[in-house]
């Protein structure tokens, strides 16, 4: 069969199955369906009339049979097709007397004038299918779009094109299927633009419909896409907010008043929606209005959708005045009236919360406080003065207490503190020192200086007990304990919690020792190219064997070394032993692939620290272009513009410069826009969920904002295959995560690299 047949065959295949597949996405866009089927119909005349010519004799009967039938069949097809594009219907009966006339009609025309007075009677057929369609979608008072309006005259010359096979002969085949191929092709596009057209002013239509269902509603109503953008908000969610649009709405609901611990719970309930996990969800919440009041708001969840495209619906009802009575008779309940601290059924309250048993709580601080000779007060002065005094003692320690930090008032001269979770050693030293430089001083009260000693008792969760109860009691014995002591003192409730300080004392001196004895040493990560699997660079990684204790967490040792000011000391020696390997791998194989080295912010505070990284790659001899520097969006938060001077300063050097775990935060795109970087990569908490859609689609969006900033972008926490081939669609340049290998030590590093040598990547 000639090529050019075989290009009309493939034609016709691939616009019809384009169509059908429209259809099974909408099947509101019948017409698609009609005419893809007659696409499917139409691949069968090439294929007849190439054996027509390679087979004259032989084929012209069957030919003739196999044409009248196909002929029938693409004219029934297409007149039911143009139809439903039309706004027209046709019944089955109508497209079965169709199809027979028009096949019969062939046959008789094959069998008195032969295969091409067949070919002119469906020529004339097809183009008069082509003028009723014009007419239909070309009357004055029918609206279509530029798209439809161009079916009508395509099929015309699919048509007329028909003739060219009947002046020609069989030598016309091929001139009339290239033509028709065309023709067919200039169709599909056509029809393809047209069914577009339509799923877009079909959803318009439903958007206008939901607009004036909502838009009279007395309750808020608000749909977004996931947690990346407010799509629609009626006028009375608007007059909550008292802002007047998206855009001012988006600003006031995420950017000012979600609380960064909150923002969790909202996008978990947002991401178990969208995963069919729940079907509704509620919860209550304060807010900000934009001028400033404050408001209390309860909130509905379930699954909506907008432009085809899964969305969250939110009914939002302000609960405000219900929530300032419960409120107000709440506080009754937990506050003391005298002094307005929390009182000590609140502090129960807050124990037993904190102290869950069989449950993994985070640590706390219990501080019992007990004014010492109170009474003398009130028998030298009354009791007003007892009570002035209890009131500047309690101001005083909100005063110098951290906020974070609660301040209570259980009876007569009793105070309590409670430090925020994870409160340990240091958090106790620092609550004890500012009480007792409070008490070393006078306080005013009724124009007089007062002094005031105290008892303090400490206690500590869960080193000290495990229940609330029994906390209480353990804090109280230490108070009294602390009693026997004149003046203002304290005590522990168990030698445990001073323990507890001294370890933290010990890990900090055992660390300047490692420093020195370079226990830490570095592992190293490979990274891999997302479409070859091949190498493209290493990360390297600290860790601490700490002698007679064992590996030691980077998150803890690293913390130290930052509280401690050990953290340029340490970065430095890593660095320079980061670089020194790189020139080994040089000497050794000739050649190396970049080296990732994590780059703590108190480093970039430095201001000298691109200086330092030149020092060194001067010493070890190592190009700036096997050394990449990996900032966090932290780092890069606390003081940009002095980032971003250094940041263009390595990139002067040739040091690339790459932004780690990036999506966590809320700065990226400025920072991105801002920093001359030469790499993203997207932390493992946004690559976890893949592959689902809403994940992928997060991913792709940052892959996009990297291209388009000339970004190279890597995944990082990549643990299976189906995250892999996810964040490599979704765009992601490099992959790293233990998919591929764990962090190696370098001599394993060697053999991972020696043993993908040959697949190395020249992207460096």
């Amino acid at each position: 069969m000639p090529y050019v047949l075989i290009i009309n065959a493939a034609v016709s295949l691939i616009m019809g199955v384009a169509l059908v597949l429209v259809w099974r996405k909408d099947r509101a866009q019948t017409f698609t369906r009609y005419i893809g089927f007659a696409n499917l119909v139409q691949l069968w005349v090439p294929v007849i009339y190439g054996g027509m010519r390679y087979n004259m004799n032989a084929w012209q009967t069957p030919g003739g049979i196999a044409l009248s039938v196909v002929a029938g069949a693409y004219t029934m097809l297409l007149i039911l097709g143009t139809a439903q594009l039309a706004n027209r219907t046709l019944s089955r009966s109508v497209a079965t007397i169709i199809f027979i006339s028009i096949a019969s009609i062939d046959a008789i025309a094959v069998a008195w004038g032969g295969i091409y007075v067949a070919q002119a009677a469906m020529g004339t057929f097809n183009t008069l299918v082509g003028v009723l369609c014009t007419y239909w979608l070309w009357k004055p008072n029918a609206t279509r779009s530029p798209s439809e309006k161009l079916v009508g005259p395509l099929l015309i010359l699919l048509g007329l094109v028909q003739f060219i096979f009947v002046a020609y002969k069989l030598d016309g085949a091929e001139p009339l299927a290239a033509i028709g191929a065309v023709l067919r092709v200039a169709l599909g596009l056509v029809l393809l633009n047209a069914a577009l057209d339509r799923s877009t002013m079909a959803a318009h239509q439903m958007r206008r419909r939901f607009e004036r269902l909502t838009e009279r509603s007395l309750q808020g109503i608000l749909i977004s896409l996931g947690n990346r953008s407010i799509v629609y908000a009626n006028p009375a969610c608007l007059a909550i907010y008292g802002v007047s649009s998206l855009e001012e709405l988006w600003v006031a609901t995420v950017a000012r008043t979600i609380p960064v611990a909150e923002r969790a719970t909202v996008s978990n309930i947002i991401a178990q929606i969208e995963t069919d996990q729940i079907s509704d969800a509620s919860y209550e919440a304060e807010r900000i209005r934009a001028d400033g009041t404050h408001l209390w708001l309860r909130f509905h969840y379930f699954p909506s959708e907008w432009d085809g495209a899964p969305a969250v619906q939110v009914l939002i009802s302000d609960e405000t005045e219900r929530h300032k009575a419960t409120q107000a008779l709440v506080h009754q309940a937990l506050h003391d009236e005298l002094t307005g601290l929390p009182n000590r059924a609140s502090m129960i309250k807050s124990l037993r919360t904190r102290c869950v048993p069989d449950q993994a709580n985070p640590s706390f601080v219990l501080i019992l406080i007990n004014l010492d000779r109170f009474k003398l007060f009130n028998e030298a002065h009354g009791p007003s003065m007892g009570d002035n005094v209890l009131k500047a003692v309690g101001s005083a320690l909100r005063q110098v207490i951290p906020t974070h930090c609660e301040v209570m008032r259980l009876a007569g001269d009793e105070f309590a503190l409670i430090s925020a979770a994870h409160g340990k050693g240091d958090h106790a030293v620092e609550m004890v020192a500012a009480v007792k430089q409070l008490l070393g001083q006078p306080f005013e009260v009724a124009g007089q200086e007062v002094f005031v000693d105290a008892s303090l008792g400490i206690a500590l969760y869960p080193n000290s007990a495990r229940d609330a109860e029994s906390l209480l009691r353990a804090a109280n014995a230490a108070m009294h304990a602390a009693k026997l002591t004149p003046g203002t003192s304290y005590r522990l409730a168990e030698k445990a919690f001073e323990r507890g300080s001294s370890n933290a004392l010990e890990q900090e001196q055992s660390l300047r020792v490692a420093i020195e004895n370079e226990e830490i040493y570095l592992v190293y990560q490979p990274k891999v190219d997302a479409r070859t699997g091949r190498l493209t660079s290493f990360e390297a990684l600290a860790r601490w064997n700490r002698p007679d204790v064992g590996d030691v967490s980077p998150v803890d040792f690293i913390a130290a070394a930052e509280r401690t000011g050990l953290i340029s000391t340490l970065g430095t020696a890593l660095l320079r032993r980061a670089c020194h390997q790189i020139a080994a791998w040089n000497k050794e194989f000739g050649t190396c692939v970049p080296v990732a080295v994590n780059v703590s912010p108190l480093q970039l505070l430095d201001p000298r620290f691109p200086n330092l990284v030149a020092q060194v790659l001067e010493e070890s001899g190592v190009l700036p272009k096997f050394l990449t520097l990996e900032i966090t969006e932290s780092s890069a938060v606390q003081n940009l513009a002095q980032t971003v001077t250094q940041v263009d300063q390595l990139r002067a050097m040739g040091v690339h410069v790459a932004m780690d775990d990036f999506g966590t935060g809320f700065s990226s795109l400025n920072m991105l826009r801002s920093l001359n970087l030469h790499t993203v990569k997207i932390d493992r908490g946004l690559i976890d969920p893949l592959p689902l859609p809403n994940a992928i689609a997060v991913v792709r969006a940052i892959c996009q904002l990297a291209e388009a900033l000339h970004l190279h972008v890597v995944a990082e926490g990549v643990e299976t295959t189906e995250q892999a081939e996810a964040a490599q669609l979704a765009g992601c340049g490099e992959l790293q995560g233990y998919l591929y290998a764990k962090p190696l030590r370098p001599e394993h590093a060697a053999q991972w690299m020696m043993s993908m040598a040959d697949t190395r990547s020249t992207n460096y």
